[in-house]
């Protein structure tokens, strides 16, 4: 199975009327204000699917500073994988800041969500070491639901959502909360590299990796680094369409010099042993 655990939908309504959402929530004007940016539908994200031979996605509406955006995110999204139980996973987005986050949580959850994310610790202004985060992080321990985290590179290139999260970090929240399964999206800033450090290993055995805008990041020499860390059995197909189509991914991963069964493992075993248990 092509399992891509890291894609966007937006709601037709919120891309008829984006201008009016972008002066709502900072954040979001920063990310989507660009007239180069992409929006996908439900059914633009079909069509992707099957052009690539994809056959399951974690979808995700996006994680604005505005509560109410994004349960208006999350309705669509619980309501697309409704409609396509076997093509879409749901995962909840919340602001972490939310008085009412564990309501949110617990209506997605009881609707089908089986993740949170992808949250964006910098970009809604939530402090990992903060006590939202850890607030967030119990409920997602407590309820079972895997929690994906945007976390970027701190150096090279500037570009809309680079934020100051760093690796340090990404891998004290891990640490702080090791029964709690983690993606950090973005290949986890360079936190993978870190696994080297057998210390480091121990730290962040439930946390995995997705390869999120990596064509725009890293030379695809990458997943031959993983392998030679050990943690292939990490690494997930996260393509964050619409930012890059999945059918890039499939090519570079075909170019990266790793053989059938380990790309089997990136596209598909690794999330099927996440949320294979939430399958229809």
């Amino acid at each position: 199975m092509l399992f891509d655990v890291h894609v966007h939908v937006f709601p037709p309504d919120v891309i008829n009327k984006i201008d009016r959402y972008l002066e709502k929530d900072e954040f979001l004007n920063l990310i989507c204000s660009s007239p180069k940016n992409k929006y996908a539908t439900a059914e633009d994200l079909l069509a992707e699917m099957d052009k690539s031979g994809v056959e399951m996605a974690a979808i995700s509406g996006f994680a604005a500073t505005d509560p109410g955006l994004c349960r208006e995110m999350n309705d669509y999204v619980l309501d697309a994988a409704s409609r396509n139980p076997r093509r879409f996973l749901p995962m909840a987005v919340v602001f972490p800041l939310d008085s009412a986050m564990e309501r949110e949580i617990d209506r997605c959850s009881g609707l089908g969500a089986v993740g949170v994310g992808e949250l964006f610790p910098w970009g809604q202004k939530f402090d990992l070491k903060g006590k939202e985060a850890e607030k967030l992080a119990f409920l997602c321990e407590e309820r079972n639901l895997p929690l994906l985290l945007h976390i970027n590179e701190i150096v090279g290139h500037y570009y809309a959502g680079k934020g100051d999260v760093s690796v340090v970090e990404a891998a004290e929240f891990a640490a702080r909360h090791p029964e709690l399964t983690i993606i950090y999206a973005h290949w986890g800033g360079g936190l993978l590299f870190y696994e080297l450090m057998p210390e480091m290993k121990r730290q962040l055995q439930r946390v995995y990796y997705d390869t999120a805008a990596g064509p725009f990041l890293y030379d695809k020499s990458i997943y031959r680094v993983a392998r030679e860390i050990g943690i292939l059995d990490k690494i997930l197909l996260g393509s964050d369409y619409p930012l890059i189509t999945q059918r890039r991914y499939l090519r570079e991963l075909r170019e990266s010099g790793l053989d059938p069964a380990e790309i089997e493992m990136i596209c598909g075993k690794n999330a099927l042993r996440i949320f294979g248990g939430k399958l229809a």
